[in-house]
Order: structure tokens, then sequence, then C-alpha cells
């Protein structure tokens, strides 16, 4: 783990523009582990650059108030090779953003490197739904999705 952090897990969720996936991904995440009363940093990040700085889609933001999370506050920001020693964990949406993390991936990297979905049970390999060229019910399933994924990673980090 990290000196500055002690024991508590640092988890990066990433995705392709940083506005759909994983920051749904990333609010997900905190509301589970704030109500398991579990401290952990969370974050998320894109490996493309169009979106920096910019709030999630707002229709990413609508599913996650419909589930009670608000995520307006979090903005798109870009992976970069120091990420890949500032976290214990590096979850991609997709299969092509985790190739494009490898690729990414400094030497000295300490961050372990999968997809979202090898983390639940029967889902090992898939992708996260992405919802961006779709309707707004594409959405929901990905909040599914990135829900079953924080519940996961609530559960592994319960068990230690």
């Amino acid at each position: 783990m990290h000196d500055d952090r002690q024991d508590t897990p640092a988890i990066l969720f990433l995705c392709l523009g940083n506005i759909c996936r994983s920051p749904l991904a990333e609010g997900a995440a905190r509301a589970a582990f704030a109500e398991a009363g579990i401290a952990v940093t969370l974050d998320s990040a894109g490996t493309g650059d169009w979106h920096i700085g910019r709030p999630p889609d707002p229709r990413a933001q609508a599913e996650a108030r419909r589930r009670g999370i608000d995520i307006s506050d979090l903005r798109a920001r870009q992976l970069v090779r120091a990420d890949f020693r500032r976290f214990d964990l590096i979850l991609a949406a997709d299969g092509v953003n985790l190739r494009d993390a490898r690729a990414l991936a400094p030497a000295d990297a300490t961050a372990r490197l999968m997809l979202m979905l090898d983390l639940v049970w029967g889902r090992e390999g898939r992708s996260v739904a992405d919802p961006y060229f779709g309707e707004a019910d594409g959405f929901a399933q990905t909040w599914d999705d990135v829900a079953a994924v924080a519940a996961a990673l609530v559960a592994s980090v319960s068990r230690g």
C-alpha cells in the first residue's frame, strides 16, 4: 500500500472519456463504501482527453440521482502515468481501455489492472455497458453493472 494512506485501499475506475461509466462507478463505490463504513480512496479517469474538466454526462448524473447519489461535483480527467503508482487497483470498463492502460503503464507501476466486471462472479471478462451513444435507459444498465462492481469491491475489502 501507499505510505500516505497506510492501509486505505486506493481504487481508480477507468473508461474512455470519464463522463459515463467511470464516474458512475466512482459514485456507486463511494456510496457502497460509505454505507459499509470502510475508508477508501476512490477516483475515476478516462484514457481519452476529449472531456477533461467537464462534469459527468447529464444522463449519467440523472441516473445517479435516481439512485440517490450526486456525482455532479466529479470532473473528467485523463489517466496519467503517476496513477499506476498512486492506486492499488485500476479497474477498466472494457478490454480496449484495459489494453490502453497497460500500454501507458510505466515500468515501475504498482497498481493491479483488471476489468471492472472481473470482480463480479459470472461476469468475468465482460465489459460494462457503454451508454454514451444510446438512449437514457442505457444508463440504468450501466448503473446496475457498476453497482455490482461496487458491492464486490466492498466484499473484497471487507474480507481483507
